[in-house]
């Protein structure tokens, strides 16, 4: 009776893991919690500047007399339109800073996992997932 091998599980115990191995994987593992922070925080940064935009679109309505809110720390602040619209343009330019500071860091976090997938998968092939289950 011969078996293909196909669908059976059969564990390769000669699989050896250097200490230098185990400190690239621990590496990756924290590249990967960056980079899935880093994700969170792009995602809530691009959502205030989408509110930020929405800001300024809805103050296109505004009549020029009118005194606006405007929220500074913890206080609010009234202002005119013209003021306000400074503000919000200093703000958004702020956010897009930040965001695209994320970016950076970002793709250079990636590159990082890039060359360790690398020589990780090179190294066990497929006796390591370095997949992360969102992507």
């Amino acid at each position: 009776m011969t078996s293909s091998g196909k669908g059976t599980f059969q564990p390769d115990s000669d699989v050896h893991i250097s200490f230098e191995d185990q400190q690239k994987i621990n590496k990756f593992a924290r590249l990967n919690a960056k980079v899935d922070d880093i994700k969170q925080e792009l995602k809530t940064k691009q959502n205030d500047l989408k509110n930020l935009d929405e800001a300024v679109e809805e103050l296109g309505l505004a009549d020029d007399t009118e005194k606006i809110p405007y929220l500074i720390g913890e206080v609010f602040v009234c202002q005119s339109l013209e003021d306000t619209l400074k503000s919000l343009e200093v703000t958004k330019s702020k956010k897009e800073d930040e965001i695209k500071e994320l970016d950076e860091k970002y793709a250079e976090l990636k590159a990082q996992m890039g060359e360790l997938k690398v020589h990780l998968y090179g190294k066990f092939g497929s006796h390591i997932n370095l997949e992360n289950e969102e992507d």
